[in-house]
């Protein structure tokens, strides 16, 4: 008798057990775990929920290890303190999880999601979105969101051409975490949509203070003065704002004056960051960056990797968008110099 088959005594349980407490303490408006919706059927795991099983193969995949080197917002990407597209992710995660039980909604889901939301970010954060987008629709007529490629990575590019099989849930989460894409089916997936934006607005003002971007008394006084002077105070307020408003909606919903104070920081921040003068000068060295690679691999597509049995009828513009979107900042770089710098100087 093997191993598992000696130790089956919770395994035999848990389900049953998952089950009940779920219905014991959930809210009645909360994604329950079972059964799981995946696009190919598979037996469940003994010892966790189907959406915790999606979280462990979102954090075992290729795709979430190179966020680590994926820039959230490009300031100062040589300090050791900024946020990168990993930090985003686990910040926006732990905030979506705080509003999941307040709400009596199931924290596994919003884990999932939150985990996989931003899987499909090219290098470079937004200018690299920017620039990918254009060239797309420049030279093939097709456009490039990131949203939609996150789902494109755990539904067909993990696991050599296989995907992840997630569950119908936490890929409807990751589709619709952005403002720009339609609202997620569930209350689960609508938490990560505002906390993925409540992160970024507060973690990218700390950043760019950080950086000499901004001073913090830059920053407009209406909106510090309703929300806080401090990030983490921001985040609270937020934090507690939809919470108390959502419980009596029924829906995921923020409070009117903190919403527009949110909005009024967001606006600011592409204004002075995001947009700014600082950030430009950066922007149109990386645009060329991305941009020439794009073109370099247009031109030679030999050059891009094999594709698998899975991919075999994919076109080249998607080939070239999967094998750029999916560079790290730092390979990207190391392309380019490869392309731009005589071998015998880049030693």
């Amino acid at each position: 008798m093997s191993i598992a088959k000696q130790t089956d005594t919770v395994a035999s349980v848990f389900a049953d057990r998952q089950r009940e407490l779920e219905e014991r303490s959930f809210s009645a408006a909360a994604a329950r775990s079972y059964p799981a919706r995946r696009a190919r059927a598979e037996e469940d795991c003994a010892l966790r929920t189907p959406f915790q099983r999606d979280r462990d193969r979102i954090v075992h995949c290729k795709a979430f290890r190179r966020l680590k080197h994926k820039t959230q917002v490009f300031v100062a990407p040589e300090g050791d303190h900024y946020r990168t597209r990993l930090t985003h992710t686990l910040e926006v995660t732990t905030i979506s999880r705080t509003v999941a039980r307040a709400l009596r909604l199931n924290e596994d889901l919003v884990e999932a999601i939150g985990l996989g939301h931003d899987l499909g970010h090219p290098p470079f954060g937004h200018i690299g979105e920017e620039t990918l987008d254009r060239c797309l629709k420049e030279r093939f007529g097709v456009g490039f969101r990131h949203y939609e490629h996150s789902l494109r990575v755990v539904e067909h590019l993990e696991r050599e051409g296989a995907g992840l099989n997630l569950t119908e849930q936490v890929r409807d989460g990751i589709a619709g975490h952005s403002s720009r894409a339609p609202l997620p089916e569930t209350l689960e997936g609508r938490i990560v949509r505002v906390m993925d934006r409540v992160a970024y607005i507060n973690h990218d003002i700390d950043d760019a203070v950080r950086a000499g971007l901004l001073h913090v008394r830059e920053l407009p006084e209406e909106p510090i003065a309703v929300l806080g002077s401090s990030g983490s105070a921001r985040i609270d307020a937020l934090v507690h704002d939809m919470v108390e408003h959502s419980e009596l909606a029924g829906d995921i919903i923020q409070g009117a004056v903190a919403g527009a104070a949110m909005n009024e920081l967001r606006d600011f921040m592409f204004e002075h960051v995001y947009l700014g003068p600082a950030v430009r000068a950066e922007h149109a060295k990386i645009s060329g960056v991305v941009r020439r690679l794009f073109e370099h691999y247009v031109e030679r597509p030999e050059l891009l990797p094999a594709p698998d049995a899975a991919h075999e009828a994919d076109d080249l513009a998607r080939r070239v968008t999967d094998y750029v979107a999916g560079m790290t900042d730092r390979y990207c770089i190391r392309e380019y110099a490869e392309l731009q710098v005589p071998q015998a100087f880049a030693r």
